[in-house]
């Protein structure tokens, strides 16, 4: 099998593993990368996908499911990601999400954003990513630093809108193989990643998240996964339990204990000038967290740029 460092590859599972809850993007800033395998020296890619999150009720503490306060959201994502040397990459990216209420009924808060059932849009968090390969070959492993920042005092409180607005450092550690006594076309990653994220009202909030993609290498420009998805919330609120103050009630959204595990696939294309790829991510279950689905699509342009 060859995992010649397609972007597209990388990105289409990266950002299918993304967080559903308002629309974080691969969980708060920039979709870090979820992959073993690191591109060559000079090799770099400009990506622009969008993403479309369909909210279909809430998940609440005993796990029981609320058919109502739908959302939707659509973000466009665009990142650039770079490798200096044949062992590190960098990347930066950051969404323009577009959120909106659907209802049928009044949202939990009842608050003007989402009343409205209108969009609102604008910038939510700046994603740096820095990746470092320890192993490469038939096994790769790959231990990786984000940073989430929000790029400005956007609004949190509500359904409608355009994420947390809080700061987090993700790191994370990726393991990859390929199955050559199966088949030279079959690959598996695995990926581990824990998030610092910023406290509010001093609840703690950290989350850990485990991904593990079966990859399949039709030709050399198709290939597929398959995606098995899982976040647990160190901390967090439970609903409606812990919603027992007005400042509490005010956080919720952002403070949630969100457990969850979804299932998914991604397809990518590959040319020799650009790469195309889609997926799709179902949630299965979980506690204090939304149901619903996400499909992301998306174009890479790989580049090359030697520093002197």
């Amino acid at each position: 099998m060859t995992l010649r460092g397609s972007a597209g590859r990388r990105i289409a599972a990266a950002l299918a593993a993304g967080a559903l809850t308002a629309v974080l993007l691969a969980v708060s800033g920039s979709p870090a990368l979820a992959q073993a395998w690191v591109p060559p020296a000079g090799a770099g890619s400009v990506t622009l996908l969008t993403q479309y999150i369909s909210n279909t009720g809430h998940r609440l503490d005993d796990g029981s499911l609320i058919a109502d306060g739908k959302s939707k959201n659509v973000a466009l994502y665009l990142e650039a990601e770079y490798a200096p040397t044949d062992r590190l990459s960098l990347s930066v990216g950051i969404p323009y999400v577009f959120a909106r209420y659907v209802g049928p009924g009044p949202s939990l808060a009842n608050l003007p954003v989402d009343s409205c059932r209108c969009w609102h849009a604008g910038w939510q968090d700046f994603g740096f990513t820095a990746r470092v390969n320890l192993l490469g070959g038939a096994f790769a492993l790959t231990p990786s630093v984000s940073y989430g920042v929000p790029s400005h005092a956007y609004n949190y409180e509500g359904e409608a809108v355009l994420g947390r607005r809080l700061q987090e450092v993700r790191l994370a550690v990726d393991a990859g193989a390929r199955l050559d006594r199966i088949s030279p076309k079959l690959s598996v990653q695995g990926r581990y990643a824990y998030a610092f994220v910023e406290q509010v009202l001093g609840v703690p909030n950290n989350r850990s998240n485990v991904s593990i993609e079966p990859a399949f290498q039709f030709t050399r420009r198709l290939a597929v996964r398959g995606l098995v998805l899982f976040q647990h919330t160190h901390g967090g609120l439970r609903v409606p339990a812990d919603l027992m103050t007005p400042e509490l009630f005010r956080q919720h959204d952002r403070l949630l204990r969100d457990n969850n595990w979804r299932l998914g696939a991604a397809a990518s294309y590959s040319w020799s000038r650009l790469d195309v790829f889609g997926s799709y991510v179902e949630y299965m279950d979980g506690r204090n967290t939304h149901a619903g689905r996400v499909f992301t699509a998306g174009v890479s342009w790989p580049f090359e740029w030697r520093m002197r």
